[in-house]
């Protein structure tokens, strides 16, 4: 059995929302996507690849497999417009099935994994990722870097030959929960206070997003925000 909540904000500073979601837990698919290219190419962006994800997948494509068709068509859908601002996005995406998972992700977008405690199962595609990784940043200066929103891998950005989707997998268990949720949420709320709310039993999947919204806009609420809560019962 499958719980879940999920819910999305424009947030306190733009006048659009360029996140989308998907979440269908027949299909076992679960993904977040945060488009980029000002005007609305990131609204564009980022539902053209949140639809082309759902249809291969429900075509019996892999996660993976669906993430590179999704990369290849938005690609497509750009090229032909060489007047227009490039458009991208970001994905974290999750599909289970009866007893496994597999996740998928490229950009900032996260996923987090709950058992017992909060862990990140992504890495951001990001320059200040990149610069932790490298030694040359420690993680609390990144957390403040003015560059932090500069993504390294993005789809409809990086050409398809240099794409690198980060992927893992593992078995589900029972009491296991995914966090997937654009960085609306990460840039200003901690992964501690992310993780006092996932671990609360006592509150339903949709309720613990809606705190997590909350946090996010208390916290200034500067980006589009969105959340998507998947626990294994």
């Amino acid at each position: 059995m499958i719980e879940f909540g999920h819910g999305t904000h424009v947030g306190l500073r733009r006048t659009r929302n360029e996140d989308t979601y998907y979440a269908d837990a027949s299909l076992g698919l679960f993904l977040v996507a945060d488009g980029m290219g000002g005007h609305q190419h990131g609204e564009v962006a980022s539902a053209l690849v949140r639809d082309a994800v759902v249809e291969l997948v429900s075509r019996g494509h892999s996660l993976i497999e669906a993430v590179n068709g999704a990369a290849e068509r938005l690609l497509a859908h750009t090229r032909p417009s060489f007047d227009v601002l490039p458009m991208g996005t970001t994905i974290a995406a999750l599909r289970t099935t009866t007893d496994g998972y597999e996740v998928a992700w490229v950009g900032d977008s996260r996923i987090y994994q709950w058992k017992q405690e909060l862990r990140q199962i992504s890495h951001d595609h990001s320059l200040v990722q990149a610069l932790v990784e490298a030694g040359q940043l420690d993680p609390a200066q990144a957390s403040q870097h003015p560059q932090r929103n500069v993504l390294t891998q993005a789809l409809g950005v990086t050409a398809t030959e240099q794409l690198h989707i980060g992927m893992a997998r593992g078995q589900l268990e029972p009491g296991m929960g995914f966090l997937l949720c654009s960085d609306g949420l990460t840039e200003g709320v901690s992964d501690t206070t992310i993780a006092r709310t996932v671990a609360r039993n006592d509150l339903a999947a949709q309720e613990c997003v809606d705190q997590l919204l909350l946090d996010a806009l208390d916290s200034g609420g500067d980006d589009n925000i969105t959340v998507l809560l998947v626990r294994s019962c």
